[in-house]
């Protein structure tokens, strides 16, 4: 459970990594799988992009968001270190340069303009995001970027749960797992385990 303070860069970075999870039956599955995943994905979160409602993803499109997912997650993994990343997707993981390297690149792609502002010491020039249509996988890197360097980031953990591959902000110290049946499934095969190596 995410608390109301975080901020709106790291709901989005962790529900983008949260869309490869544990599909309950022993793998992994995999929310961004197709067209029709990116697109549903960005209907659940309507502020992403403008018109989300109306959002209409191509393979291109596909491809760019699962990169920088993979890249996320990959950073997700350093960041929580000196812990563990999931067992269950550590083999997975991009090397952190290329990780870098994907995420920079993606976010460069934010189309911009120059915006003249004239306060009372003189002209001021900035950049701002171009209205028209945005590239999603650009905002989604500026939010992973904005997450990784933000206030938030030292709360971030993965679950150690048998075959999770969840991160998760912790909420409280005592706080282990991404959810309860995580909880759950981690304390029984601690038991198996234990019985095991009694028998």
């Amino acid at each position: 459970m995410q608390q109301d303070s975080t901020s709106r860069d790291t709901r989005i970075a962790l529900d983008l990594a949260l869309t490869v999870r544990h599909d309950g039956h022993g793998g992994v599955a995999d929310d961004l799988a197709d067209l029709a995943g990116l697109g549903a994905w960005v209907r659940a979160h309507p502020g992403t992009v403008p018109d989300a409602e109306r959002y209409r993803a191509d393979e291109q499109d596909l491809a760019a968001v699962r990169a920088v997912r993979a890249a996320a997650r990959a950073l997700f993994a350093r960041a929580v270190r000196p812990g563990e990343p999931s067992p269950a997707d550590a083999a997975r993981l991009l090397p952190v340069p290329e990780a870098l390297r994907c995420l920079n690149q993606a976010a460069a792609r934010t189309p911009t303009v120059p915006v003249l502002d004239w306060a009372d010491a003189g002209p001021v020039l900035r950049r701002e995001p171009a209205e028209d249509r945005a590239d999603l996988a650009a905002v989604l890197a500026h939010a992973v970027i904005g997450f990784l360097a933000g206030p938030d980031r030292p709360r971030l953990r993965a679950c150690h749960a048998p075959r999770c591959v969840r991160y998760f902000l912790k909420e409280h110290p005592r706080q282990e797992w991404c959810k309860p049946s995580c909880g759950n499934r981690a304390r029984v095969a601690r038991h198996h385990e234990r019985h095991r190596r009694t028998a």
